[in-house]
């Protein structure tokens, strides 16, 4: 029994340990983005890796993710004669939840483990100390222009995802669900909300800056090599995944609860 409790206590404290690293190293993240001097030209680099190079995948993402959604709800309004709800609860869905959640998903899935490759690596061959040696915040320099770049990024490519799901939607409600063209275009200007635009762009925000910090945490804490490198890439995608999900459920309350 006493083993037990030593067990339990061990487990309870190790997990106090961590959510304080992780958020002494969020603290000191956000202060570096605020602070000089700043690194424009890796922010750049950062910016067309996250941000551009994701696009295709999004794209692909939001298209598909568009059509079945809209075959869905018409197969479910169909049983109460509501099938011409298809436009609007297409647009909310994915302005409110679908575009920012799974384009953060899907993101992190990318990005997360790449940062968290890219920084393990480096503290696994020293270059991080090397920084450190030479006076260099590895921070300032390593982790800052990849959450920036995140940030700004994810509104940006969540906007696209919007754009190309509800033009999934159309296309096959249009093709396949028999609707007018012109009828469900009106229909959906006549449902758009900014807010809803606004808040899905404002959690993408939010989403991009927990998956470069997840990345940047599980790789700049990186040991045992190769082997601490994969399991880094692991955790990031998993402790980003959580934490979307997470943010998503907060920050709806906050922007809708009544």
């Amino acid at each position: 029994m006493t083993e037990f409790f030593a067990t339990v206590g061990r487990v309870f404290l190790n997990l106090c340990a961590g959510i304080g690293r992780f958020a002494i190293f969020t603290a000191d993240s956000v202060r570096c983005l605020f602070s000089p001097p700043y690194f424009f030209r890796v922010w750049l680099t950062q910016f067309y890796r996250i941000g551009w190079l994701s696009l295709p995948l999004i794209a692909l993402t939001a298209l598909f993710t568009g059509a079945v959604l809209a075959l869905q709800i018409y197969i479910g309004g169909s049983r109460f004669n509501a099938e011409q709800i298809v436009p609007s609860i297409v647009l909310i869905a994915i302005l409110r939840e679908l575009g920012p959640v799974l384009g953060g998903l899907t993101v992190a899935g990318r990005v997360s483990s790449a940062i968290a490759a890219e920084i393990g690596a480096m503290r696994a061959t020293e270059q991080i100390d090397a920084l450190t040696a030479l006076s260099a915040n590895p921070k300032k320099y390593l982790i800052a222009p990849r959450l920036l770049a995140a940030t700004l990024a994810l509104p940006a490519l969540t906007l696209v995802a919007d754009i190309i799901a509800i033009a999934g939607g159309y296309l096959t409600g249009v093709t396949r669900l028999g609707f007018n063209g012109t009828t469900y275009l009106k229909n959906t200007a006549d449902n758009f909300v900014t807010e809803d635009l606004t808040s899905g762009l404002i959690k993408a925000g939010f989403f991009g800056f927990v998956i470069a910090l997840s990345g940047c945490y599980h790789g700049y804490y990186s040991q045992g090599g190769a082997q601490g490198v994969g399991r880094a890439t692991t955790s990031a995608v998993v402790t980003s995944s959580v934490l979307i999900l997470a943010l998503n459920y907060i920050l709806t309350e906050m922007f809708f609860s009544k």
